[in-house]
């Protein structure tokens, strides 16, 4: 067997790999007395079939599978004696193709690029500023009021007062559209809270004013990008009996809220309410100092980049921005997306931190263990309530879901492995700057 190599540029390659038909032949026949032992044949006890016999019979088969076998073989050895990693599955092309006859010599042509040279990063040079905000009253007491208002209640208003903004109305409806009525256009006994925007526009606004025991007809239009096609862009007109109308009533802060949430008394429910503050502030610093972190090692490290890769995260850029523009367009009948120069230099940033941050992971020996998996899992799972069985089923005969699983994770601990080895000083904001922090990560 003989590898040459035919192209060495940047990180391109491209080799020949003849199998000589000696070697082929050779493969066969070790393939034959692997076998012979369990082949049973008319005539022959079992295991004592002759190998001639058993060649006629099966070596047309065991010969694509020891053509395989060899070049599957020549490719690892070439990459085990090179040191190469391909960036993506090499290209391999059988020179000659159909016109290959059995008894001559197997030439294969391999392409692919190999992956960079990663530079070895010195963390300690990486200078970082972590953001760290501290609840104060005002924080937990903004909270406390919300708990208070989620725990609100309903009063009846009295006899034939109008309903208001914020106020709770139970209506019976009916939908029509030029005067036919539409499916789940109806419902009975619905509290809708007017002013909440559960409705589609202008429905909730022409209830304000009504009284308990009206016949309203509200009058509206469909939004263009309703999710339903059939009524998308339409008028309709709804058919409203005003059953009942309630205004809020606040719940008190006081130890009895605290119990509806779980607390003893209002004291301990403030401390679950700072502890919860205290992990949402971290969470939203960590975001500010890791895209921080990025940003230098994107500076920091320079290598050249498979341009497969590129390409390849250019279009899927591409592809997934097209969709958010076009956010009633699920299927893949569009016209042909074409990257952008923009989206070519975002993805040259992510395949370099990428290959940088897999390359600091593979040499600290960083790894996600089964039960970070299976933390992720559950997590993911609780987006199909009622189909968790199904969907753990599905990861476990998915490599691809459990790929996308495992990569954030193991990123993580990437990024906190290199933080732990920079300078990195601790800054005291308010909550204010660090939201404005985290908007700003958007804009980016």
């Amino acid at each position: 067997m003989q590898v040459t190599e035919t192209l060495n540029d940047g990180l391109k390659r491209a080799y020949t790999i003849t199998v000589t038909a000696a070697e082929l032949d050779a493969k066969v026949q070790e393939k034959l007395i692997e076998a012979q032992p369990e082949i049973e044949m008319k005539g022959f006890r079992k295991g004592k079939v002759p190998l001639a016999i058993l060649r006629k019979r099966f070596g047309q088969r065991l010969l694509g599978d020891a053509m395989q076998d060899a070049i599957d073989g020549a490719m690892k050895a070439h990459f085990e004696a090179t040191g190469d990693r391909p960036a993506l599955q090499p290209e391999v092309r059988m020179v000659g193709g159909e016109t290959w006859t059995e008894g001559n010599d197997v030439v294969v042509e391999m392409t692919y690029e190999a992956l960079p040279a990663i530079p070895d990063l010195d963390a300690s040079q990486i200078v970082l500023e972590r953001l760290v905000v501290t609840p104060d009253e005002t924080a937990v007491n903004e909270a406390l009021a919300n708990l208070a208002e989620n725990a609100k209640s309903f009063d009846d208003r009295p006899e034939g007062e109008a309903a208001q903004s914020g106020d709770q109305v139970t209506i019976d409806f009916a939908g029509s559209i030029d005067g036919t009525p539409f499916e789940g256009g109806a419902a009975s006994d619905y509290p809708l809270v007017l002013g909440s925007g559960a409705f589609i526009p202008g429905f909730e606004e022409q209830l304000v004013g009504a009284k308990a025991g009206d016949e309203v007809q509200v009058k509206v239009s469909f939004p263009e990008t309703y999710g339903a096609a059939h009524l998308a862009g339409k008028d309709a007109v709804f058919a409203c009996t005003v059953k009942s109308v309630k205004a809020p009533a606040a719940a008190a802060i006081d130890d009895a809220l605290a119990q509806k949430y779980g607390a003893d008394d209002l004291e301990a429910l403030k401390g679950q309410i700072r502890d919860r503050l205290v992990a949402e502030y971290a969470g939203a610093a960590r975001a500010v100092l890791k895209r921080a972190l990025l940003d230098r090692l994107d500076e920091m490290v320079k290598f050249d980049l498979p341009g497969a890769l590129v390409a390849a995260e250019a279009g899927q850029i591409a592809h997934q921005l097209w969709h958010e523009e076009h956010p009633d367009h699920h299927g893949h009948d569009h016209p042909s997306i074409e990257p952008t120069d923009e989206h070519r230099k975002l993805a040259e940033r992510r395949v370099r931190l990428g290959l940088l941050l897999a390359e600091v992971g593979r040499k600290a020996e960083i790894t996600v263990t089964d039960a970070e998996m299976t933390q992720a899992v559950l997590q993911a799972a609780r987006q199909y309530p009622g189909q968790e069985r199904q969907f753990f089923e599905f990861v476990q005969k998915n490599g691809q879901m459990q790929q996308q699983l495992r990569a954030p994770i193991f990123e993580d601990k990437v990024v906190d492995h290199i933080v732990a080895s920079a300078q990195v000083t601790e800054k005291p904001v308010d909550k204010d700057a660090l939201q404005q922090a985290i908007e700003a990560l958007d804009e980016m």
